[in-house]
């Protein structure tokens, strides 16, 4: 049988030479001072083909067009079964890459390892970073939510700005007077056909100019006994990658990844952000105003882009341990003092939305459909604390049946008499009798009926200014004029898409004084208490067109 495999082996690789390059680059010899500072390089191989995995695997259920963008990543993340990990291993692994590219470059650099005769690949590694950056800004697009649409706005508007090219980049970026269709679809298509061949290239030949030239060792260290790098390097890639999937995977499964409403053109109020590591960059921006942006937008940038291709030209002086590299090392901390002072500026002047009022569409949003009368049910749903005693798709007590079997169905009639006298109706049961107004338990029978297996965890967990708020609606018996969901009287304007014809503003005005911004309106003021006042309009706010 030995035999039979060793030929086999022989055979294959007489025909291929496969097992001779592997022993090739598994027993290269590498200097003595080779360690952990060089695992860089391989963590962000490795994240690479975790991002082109991860990318496929959504790929398969993602649909490139605008609008069915949006709907089929909101499938991908409330349908798909793994699909939230999925999106967040992608996600993440995007930061994460990034980070691990520049800290590769941060490395190079202290160590002088660009120097002589290693300067094209330090080059190279310059173009991997900034196609790494691309990944970035094209991918950004792709979700079609407001923060995308809104975000990629800002760079089509910035290209366009370059003195000269700026026309023709907007051009190619399909950006000339409005983000849409031919925009997607070149972004979309740099992101998955142009980038992922061009980054497998560029590795390719930045592993090739690693292997021609050689691992830069440590001034003095050259005639020291060299080491393989099988196992001795293997063993420290493979912990470095390891303990970066491990932090990926925890990012993934325990942060939310969120997804803004559907990308709306007409939503001038948006404010945009683009992603972290950009922000130092959005902030630059604001450095030079009005004719000068394109200090920041362009040359400041520019100049940075051709300083870090060309350092081996700028420093050509004899390679020294890096504890010798005072300048080197300034530079570093100079550049990380600039860019957390600018990321940090950036991330205080972000405008904080109102306390409560983030919608996450990233996760089931079934509550958005409800009547105003079943909101407000699950507000009595949470005053009455049912939760303690009842499960909702196996999560609460389990004292009582679960709310969401189809099997305890009652009409809302037998709910009511069984919320007073919940003895007579359940003998032996030890319910206590529910302290609410007919009208009350009607809105809470009313949200019970609407509970099944596949929206219960959706409705349960409805935002808390969404039911206040529709219970302050109910309260004030807005429905008698206004209509919700296709629920209530046509004698007011229907509320649906109410944020697209008016400001949060003008709306708490109006319940204060209606005549006021509706000269002859029937409908009378109404003196709500702040907050809600408050949940009601961000409540109304949130409904869908």
């Amino acid at each position: 049988m030995r035999r039979r495999w060793a030929g086999l082996q022989a055979w294959i690789d007489h025909r291929t030479g496969a097992q001779t390059a592997v022993k090739k680059f598994l027993y290269e010899e590498i200097p003595a001072s080779s360690g952990w500072q060089q695992v860089f390089g391989s963590v962000a191989v490795f994240l690479f083909l975790t991002q082109a995995f991860t990318g496929v695997l959504l790929a398969f259920n993602y649909a490139p067009t605008p609008g069915d963008a949006y709907n089929s990543l909101r499938y991908i993340l409330t349908e798909l079964t793994g699909g939230r990990l999925i999106r967040g291993l992608h996600h993440w692994g995007a930061s994460m890459m990034i980070v691990t590219v520049v800290l590769h470059m941060v490395q190079v650099f202290l160590y002088g390892a660009y120097k002589k005769p290693r300067e094209a690949t330090w080059m190279v590694g310059v173009v991997l970073l900034l196609v790494t950056l691309a990944y970035g800004l094209t991918g950004y697009l792709l979700p079609w939510d407001n923060r995308a649409y809104w975000g990629t706005v800002v760079t089509t508007q910035i290209a366009a700005s370059a003195p000269v090219a700026g026309p023709y980049l907007s051009r190619l970026m399909g950006g000339e007077g409005a983000v849409g269709v031919v925009t997607f679809a070149r972004f979309y298509g740099m992101h998955v056909l142009l980038l992922p061949p061009a980054t497998l290239l560029l590795i390719g030949l930045h592993v090739y100019l690693v292997r021609k030239h050689g691992v830069a060792p440590q001034p003095g260290d050259e005639l020291l006994p060299k080491k393989q790098f099988f196992p001795h390097q293997v063993f420290k890639d493979t912990v470095a990658m390891f303990v970066a999937f491990a932090i990926l995977f925890t990012l993934a499964a325990a942060v939310r990844v969120p997804l803004e409403q559907l990308a709306d053109p007409t939503d001038t109020t948006y404010i945009p952000r683009p992603e972290w590591y950009f922000l130092f960059l959005f902030q630059t921006l604001k450095l030079f105003p009005g004719p000068l942006e394109v200090i920041g937008s362009v040359i400041l940038p520019g100049l940075a882009i051709g300083a870090l291709i060309f350092v081996p030209f700028i420093d050509r002086a004899q390679m020294v341990r890096v504890t010798r590299r005072t300048f080197a090392i300034s530079v570093a901390a100079l550049a990380l003092i600039g860019w957390s002072g600018l990321t940090l500026a950036a991330v205080r002047g972000t405008p904080k939305p109102a306390a409560g009022a983030e919608i996450d569409y990233s996760a089931p949003t079934d509550w958005l459909h409800l009547s105003p009368q079943e909101m407000a049910g699950i507000a009595y749903f949470r005053q009455e604390n049912c939760i303690d005693c009842h499960s909702v798709s196996g999560v609460g007590g389990k004292v009582g049946p679960d709310l969401s079997s189809t099997a305890i169905r009652k009409d809302a009639a037998w709910m009511i008499q069984h919320f007073k006298r919940p003895s007579t109706m359940r003998p032996g049961t030890s319910m206590p009798p529910i302290q609410l107004t007919d009208s009350q338990m009607n809105a809470l029978a009313a949200f019970l009926l609407k509970l099944n297996d596949r929206n219960a965890s959706a409705l349960v967990n409805a935002p808390d200014f969404a039911a206040d708020g529709a219970l302050v609606y109910q309260q004030n018996r807005c429905g008698s004029c206004h209509l919700v969901n296709g629920v209530g009287q046509t004698i007011g304007p229907p509320l649906n898409g109410l944020s697209k014809r008016e400001s949060k503003s003008w709306v708490e005005e109006h319940f204060v004084d209606p005549q006021k911004l509706s000269p002859g309106s029937i409908m009378p003021p109404y003196k709500l208490p702040k907050k809600d006042l408050e949940n009601l309009t961000l409540y109304l706010f949130a409904l869908p067109e």
